[in-house]
């Protein structure tokens, strides 16, 4: 049996995993996060989880950014990757940054068993018809993303912070209030993040972190429109 955390800020879908889950699979507690930061939280007060299941477009998970930082805080730890995304580059790249496993939202409750099971076992899980493309990542392409993954995974959850709010456009004086610190704080993260990013100004910081972040699903995309 296994502890599993459930990340993802859709309630009626979050309800329908956990439905699919427990029919198929034996948990012995399952905790509920509908943010990046509440995630992290429930990691901190939960360090026996056995499984992450995560949705890469929470608020605050900013696309492979948040993957990428938990599999820096939580290297042993199994995530599995739900999203709504089936793209097939979408795919790669989560298990290229230190996923278990991608199970797309569209998966019926045995395969959604399969990858649990499977990553319990100590093994990767993708879609069965995606799995020699998904898994074939020795490109220049995938190199320099990882390349960038491993500069991102250098950051400090603070800095992390920071560097997800440039990416949304806030100024420093936002920054700072919102995250309770000093302006010549977020100035000093804004530096290392230069550093450690290998970049000098704003804009090259914003350049590269899109790389490693998701345009919004269809359907959410569309539901902002309204």
């Amino acid at each position: 049996m296994a502890k599993l955390i459930v990340a993802d800020d859709h309630p009626l879908f979050r309800n329908a995993l956990i439905n699919a889950i427990s029919s198929t699979f034996a948990t012995k507690a399952t905790i509920e996060t509908d943010s990046f930061e509440s995630t992290c939280v429930a990691l901190e007060q939960h360090p026996d989880t056995d499984l992450l299941l995560l949705d890469l477009h929470m608020p605050g998970n900013c696309g492979f950014l948040g993957l990428i930082q938990l599999r820096k805080n939580y290297p042993a730890l199994p995530i599995v990757v739900i999203s709504a995304s089936e793209e097939l580059d979408v795919i790669r790249r989560v298990m290229a940054f230190g996923a278990s496993a991608y199970v797309p939202k569209s998966a019926n409750p045995l395969d959604i068993s399969a990858a649990l099971n499977a990553v319990m076992a100590g093994e990767l899980w993708v879609p069965v018809r995606l799995k020699n493309q998904v898994l074939d990542i020795h490109s220049r392409e995938a190199e320099d993303d990882l390349d960038l993954a491993a500069r991102v995974a250098q950051l400090t959850q603070q800095q992390y912070k920071v560097l997800y709010y440039l990416t949304e456009g806030w100024l420093n004086k936002q920054i700072a209030y919102d995250l309770h610190i000093s302006e010549a704080t977020v100035k000093a993260h804004i530096t290392a993040i230069f550093r450690k990013l290998g970049v000098t100004n704003r804009t090259q910081v914003v350049i590269q972190a899109q790389r490693l972040t998701l345009e919004p699903p269809v359907d959410r995309a569309m539901a902002q429109q309204h």
